[in-house]
C-alpha cells in the first residue's frame, strides 16, 4: 500500500530503524533517533543498491516520488542512477573546488584514514544531512556566523540540540581545514559561542534510574572540549572503573585486538580485566592517532608525561550540566552496579568481579582476575548496547520493584 503524509508524520522510530515502503523499492527509513530518510532499493547489472533521496520532511513525499522516478528513468536506459550522481557530483566539485562541500569532502577522505567506519559513516551523514542542503554550495570563504546558525538552528529545531552542537563542532574542523589549505582566512564557529541551546543534562534526579540515563548520556557525548577529555566521557560509563584508573590508563595496558584493558586495580592492589565492548574499542582506536604515541590514553593538556588531571574532567562535566549532586566519576560504578543487577539480571558476582571489588569464594579464597571471564565479556558488551539503546532513545526497562 502506497505512503501517505500522514502515516509518514505518524512514523515513531524503535530500537531498530524501521522502513515504511512506498513501492518500486522507494521507501522511508526512520532512524532510532528519529530521523527519517528516503531510500531507493534497485538492482543495476545483477548487483543490489540503495540510493538516498533526502531527508523529510525536506524532501516530501511527493519530491521523493519525483526523485525515484527520475532515477527509474536512468535505470531503464541502462544507467546506474548512484554512479550518475557521483559523476554529476565530481564534475560540481570540479567547478567548484572552494565549495563547503568541496573541502568537507577533502576533509573527511583524510580523516576517514585513521577513523573507525562507524565513525567516519556518522560524520558523512552529519555532513550530507544537516550541513550540505543549507552550505554545501557555497564558497567555503564567504560561508558567514549568520549562515551557519541558520543552518544549525534548523537541526535546533527538530529537538536535535546534541546533533546540532557536533554539526557545528564539523563545520569548525571544515573552516580550520579550509585555512589551513588557503581557502578561507578565518573560521565563523567561534562567532557562535552561546547563540544555541544547551543540551539538556540538567537536574537529572537519579542516574540509577534507567529514565535518567539517556538524557545524562547525550550530555557527555554532547560534549563539545578536546579529544581526550570527550573520550574519557564516553569511555566512562563503558567500563565504570575508578576515576583515577580511568585517568591514569595506559596504552601499553590495552589490547585493541583481543578488546583487554589489564591493569592493576588502585583499592585492591590486584590485577584485573576490562573486557572492552565494540563501542569501547572504537572510542579508543579514534583516540589512539592522537594520543597514542605517549604512555597516557588521556594524557594532561598541560604537559607531557602527566596524564588528565582530575579536575579536567569535573569541569567537562560540569560544563555539560552534571553538578556535583547529581553524577561523580564514581557514579558510573554506582548506575552499573544497580542497572546490571536489577534491570539487566545479571548474577551480582559477576558484576562485582568487575567492579574489581574483593570478591572472595565459599571457602574464603580470592577468586583470581580471569574468574567468569566470558561471562563479563558478555556482560559488558549487553550494557554497552543498553546504553546505546537508551542514548538513541529507545525503550526504557524500569527498575524493578524490590521485594517489602
Amino acid at each position: 500500500m502506497p505512503l501517505s503524509d500522514v502515516a509518514i508524520r505518524k512514523a515513531k522510530p524503535a530500537a531498530k530503524p524501521v522502513r515504511l515502503f512506498d513501492g518500486g523499492g522507494l521507501y522511508l527509513e526512520v532512524s532510532p533517533a528519529g530521523g527519517k530518510l528516503w531510500r531507493w532499493k534497485y538492482r543495476h547489472a545483477g548487483k543490489e543498491k540503495r540510493l538516498a533521496l533526502g531527508t523529510y520532511p525536506e524532501v516530501t513525499l511527493a519530491d521523493a516520488r519525483e526523485r525515484h522516478a527520475a532515477g527509474r528513468k536512468l535505470l531503464a536506459a541502462g544507467y546506474d542512477p548512484g554512479e550518475q550522481r557521483k559523476a554529476e557530483r565530481a564534475a560540481m566539485l570540479d567547478k567548484a573546488g572552494n565549495s563547503f562541500d568541496a573541502v568537507a569532502d577533502e576533509l573527511l577522505a583524510i580523516r576517514a584514514k585513521t577513523l573507525a567506519p562507524g565513525s567516519a559513516v556518522r560524520e558523512r551523514r552529519l555532513l550530507e544531512k544537516d550541513l550540505s542542503p543549507y552550505l554545501g554550495s557555497r564558497p567555503v570563504a564567504d560561508v558567514t556566523a549568520p549562515e551557519l546558525l541558520a543552518a544549525l538552528r534548523k537541526v535546533e529545531a527538530r529537538g536535535a540540540v546534541e546533533t546540532a552542537h557536533r554539526a557545528k563542532m564539523l563545520a569548525g574542523q571544515v573552516f580550520r581545514y579550509a585555512i589551513a589549505t588557503g581557502r578561507a582566512e578565518r573560521n565563523p564557529v567561534p562567532d557562535l559561542k552561546g547563540a544555541l541551546s544547551q543540551p539538556e543534562g540538567r537536574h537529572f534526579a537519579s542516574v540509577t534510574d534507567p529514565a535518567a540515563v539517556g538524557p545524562m548520556l547525550r550530555a557527555l557525548y554532547g560534549y563539545p572540549g578536546t579529544p581526550a577529555v570527550a573520550a574519557a566521557l564516553k569511555l566512562a560509563p563503558l567500563v565504570f572503573v575508578r576515576p583515577g584508573e580511568l585517568r591514569h590508563a595506559q596504552w601499553a595496558d590495552i589490547d585493541l585486538g583481543t578488546a583487554e584493558w589489564r591493569f592493576t586495580a588502585s583499592k585492591t592492589k590486584q590485577p584485573h580485566i576490562v573486557p572492552l565492548s565494540v563501542q569501547a574499542v572504537e572510542i579508543l582506536r579514534e583516540l589512539h592517532p592522537i594520543t597514542g604515541r605517549g604512555d597516557y590514553v588521556f594524557p594532561s593538556a598541560r604537559g607531557k608525561g602527566r596524564p588528565m588531571s582530575e579536575a579536567a574532567v569535573i569541569a567537562a562535566m560540569r560544563r555539560m550540566g552534571l553538578d556535583g549532586d547529581t553524577m561523580t566519576g564514581h557514579g558510573f560504578r554506582a548506575m552499573a552496579r544497580t542497572i546490571l543487577d536489577e534491570v539487566l539480571g545479571f548474577r551480582p558476582d559477576y558484576i562485582e568481579h568487575q567492579l574489581a571489588h574483593a570478591v572472595r569464594d565459599p571457602n574464603g579464597r580470592a577468586y583470581n582476575r580471569t574468574a567468569h571471564l566470558p561471562e563479563r565479556r558478555k556482560m559488558m558488551q549487553a550494557w554497552a548496547d543498553y546504553l546505546d539503546n537508551l542514548r538513541e532513545g529507545g525503550n526504557v526497562i524500569p527498575l524493578r520493584a524490590k521485594a517489602g
